[in-house]
């Protein structure tokens, strides 16, 4: 659900990068009190995850299309949704910067779409709810198993349905005549909605592995008993998965389009349908300001498209994996060193 910046008018751009820069700021605020005990290594493996994971596109059967995870429910039932958000711009800016996936003037519709739902609507509205219900017999480990799953499933289908929704706004509000919204609309949300069934139950697989390994990191979840692991060997396992995923299975991943580029130019080179049926080289809004962000953008890339520069060798798409989680890792690190040092000092003065 990357978005290009040919798909957005300048003012639109700016509109998003305004209202995920409010999200990013009030998220800020709201975490001085937060414990980072935990977080901080919690923070780098989950950003790091979330980024191997976002590598694998998995095929949509039918369709000639394929789908990749988002992350804000995962990040924001282990974090929160402030960290979930914090960790998911992280992430969609490392991508954006220096592999040239999504439009660096679409980054703040692009942070709304995928991380604003996911962490805090996804949160609040779905996932706390639920955790705090008595849905499936009471306290149990089986119901409150039950209940992460269902939290998963809906939580990631109304939020990429939301996301999904939001690109549509925002492509007819820049003005895209190529683009008829009713069309747009049919397109992106049954996609998504394919898409989002997907992501539910891989967030699930990993959230109810936590609860039976670490229970206690899950956001309101009553942990009851202890899990089977410590919090150094429950983060060490999905680490290794962190290494496996964007090191080997990122080597793996479809090649179909995206949801987003599958409802734009469609994929009949496969025999399917052309869908919306654009140019790829020739689509959307022109404007001075996408053209100022794609030098700025082809500058910064070093391992453009998950490869190495005009190279096809596999072992690219393994270097991307692995030192792009490395670098959200980092960021997430230096994003909770940072806060720490900030309220010690403040509690100080």
């Amino acid at each position: 659900m990357h978005m290009a910046d040919a798909l957005l008018a300048p003012a639109v751009a700016a509109t998003m990068y305004a209202a995920s820069g409010v999200a990013a700021g009030t998220s800020i605020h709201q975490l001085k009190k937060d414990e980072e005990s935990q977080k901080l290594p919690t923070m780098a493996v989950a950003s790091a995850l979330v980024f191997a994971g976002q590598m694998i596109n998995y095929t949509i059967p039918g369709t000639g299309s394929s789908g990749h995870m988002c992350g804000g429910m995962l990040l924001s039932a282990l974090l929160g949704p402030q960290a979930g958000f914090l960790s998911m711009i992280v992430i969609l800016a490392t991508q954006c910067l220096f592999f040239a996936d999504g439009g660096l003037m679409a980054l703040g519709a692009n942070i709304w779409n995928m991380a604003f739902y996911g962490c805090f609507v996804g949160y609040y509205l779905i996932w706390r709810p639920i955790m705090g219900s008595g849905w499936f017999g009471g306290d149990t480990k089986a119901a409150r198993r039950m209940r992460i799953i269902a939290a998963s499933i809906i939580g990631c289908v109304v939020t990429l349905q939301l996301g999904a929704f939001s690109v549509v706004l925002e492509t007819t509000l820049s003005g895209i005549t190529e683009l008829p919204f009713s069309a747009f609309v049919a397109l992106m949300q049954p996609i998504h909605l394919a898409i989002g069934l997907v992501e539910g139950v891989v967030t699930a697989a990993v959230l109810v592995f936590v609860l039976e390994s670490r229970p206690a990191l899950l956001r309101d979840v009553n942990p009851g008993a202890e899990g089977k692991g410590s919090l150094k060997s429950t983060l060490a396992v999905l680490a290794a998965v962190v290494v496996l995923v964007g090191g080997g299975l990122s080597l793996l991943a479809s090649s179909n389009p995206d949801g987003l580029e599958w409802a734009l130019f469609g994929n009949e080179e496969a025999g399917y349908s052309q869908n919306m049926g654009l140019d790829e080289e020739d689509f959307g809004v022109q404007s001075k300001a996408a053209d100022t962000a794609e030098s700025i953008q082809t500058a910064t890339s070093f391992l453009p498209d998950y490869a190495f520069p005009n190279s096809d060798s596999a072992a690219g798409t393994t270097v991307s994996g692995l030192v792009g989680s490395a670098m959200v890792a980092g960021v997430a690190v230096v994003i909770c060193l940072a806060g720490g040092f900030f309220r010690r000092k403040r509690r100080a003065g």
